[in-house]
């Protein structure tokens, strides 16, 4: 994700200014998810290759018509 300015992170700390947490703005926090949940599914070797296939799959069904073969 490419932002205009930086994301202002803020620092919670305690009373003896030890930091203890961090408020991040929700897309930069998404990024991050997003990123997490790919490295996860990049570590199994069967999950890589499906995603690598994916990836480059062309072709496909319109939504309204998976729609119509799921009877939804």
């Amino acid at each position: 994700m490419t932002m205009a300015s930086e994301p202002h992170v803020q620092y919670v700390s305690d009373n003896d200014g030890n930091e203890v947490a961090v408020i991040v703005p929700i897309d930069l926090w998404r990024e991050i998810e997003s990123e997490r949940e790919t490295a996860y599914l990049l570590k199994s070797e069967a999950m890589k290759k499906r995603l690598l296939e994916a990836k480059d799959r062309m072709g496909g069904i319109s939504l309204d018509d998976a729609r119509k073969k799921l009877g939804i």
